[in-house]
């Protein structure tokens, strides 16, 4: 199905949200997907539409519109460019943790209002920085989130006395974590500590390194890597599937 627009108010302004709904008619059970800091554009929305196929609607907030509206179009992606590394600075700056969960917040207040969605606590996909939103999420709003996967995730275990990690003990929801290898965002350091938060905590959760680069999940980066991707993909599905209500298509 076609992808929609909803335009949501927040205290900052106007937050632009895209649902890809699934094919099965009637309300289906919710996952937010929080893009990389490139934000929204066609390689998310193709991913929201494939986890879409599962029953889900997804919904794709442009969780930088401090910045700008999201462009939607085909987005060419150079790690190495200066220009696009400032620019990526200035975006992930305008929005931090703290805003876009209350973003959230407005905007699963919204989604009550939405008829293709189901009532109830959601689940929550990120990649990238919108991995830690994810992440995050679930220590923010832990009633409102029912499942978190923060997939190639930065700054989720830093010593940063904001790093998402240290409200574990707030989780309610079940968490999988898929992190990259030799990634300077999120080191063995930076998991370890994590794991052992989650422990600490008793958390629903799974946590896993794979042999890939941060990055792997998204189609349009450099360093996309199937294998990881694909693993990505069946983590997180049956995550959800198992702590979300069954869509349609499952009967």
């Amino acid at each position: 199905m076609a992808v929609s627009r909803r335009d949501v108010v927040t205290a900052d302004g106007v937050l632009d949200v895209y649902l890809q709904a699934p094919e099965n008619p009637g309300p289906a059970p919710v996952v937010i997907l929080f893009p990389d800091a490139y934000g929204v554009r066609d390689t998310i929305l193709g991913m929201a539409e494939r986890l879409s196929r599962s029953g889900y609607l997804v919904v794709v907030p442009n969780v930088f519109y401090r910045s700008g509206p999201a462009t939607t179009g085909p987005l060419e992606i150079n790690f190495r460019d200066p220009a696009q590394r400032a620019r990526l600075g200035e975006v992930v700056g305008q929005a931090p943790p703290a805003a876009v969960m209350a973003d959230l917040g407005v905007l699963l207040d919204a989604l009550a209002a939405e008829p293709g969605a189901l009532p109830g606590p959601v689940g929550a996909i990120g990649y990238c920085i919108g991995g830690r939103f994810a992440f995050t999420a679930a220590t923010a709003l832990p009633e409102r989130i029912a499942a978190a996967a923060s997939i190639h995730g930065g700054g989720l275990a830093t010593d940063d006395p904001s790093s998402p990690y240290l409200q574990a003990g707030q989780i309610q929801g079940a968490v999988y974590v898929a992190a990259a290898h030799e990634d300077s965002h999120h080191t063995e350091a930076d998991h370890a500590r994590l794991v052992a938060a989650l422990d600490e905590a008793k958390v629903d959760y799974e946590a896993e390194i794979l042999p890939a680069m941060h990055g792997f999940a998204v189609p349009d980066f450099p360093v996309y890597d199937e294998a990881a991707a694909q693993r990505h993909w069946d983590r997180a599905l049956a995550l959800f599937a198992r702590t979300l209500p069954a869509p349609a298509s499952a009967g």
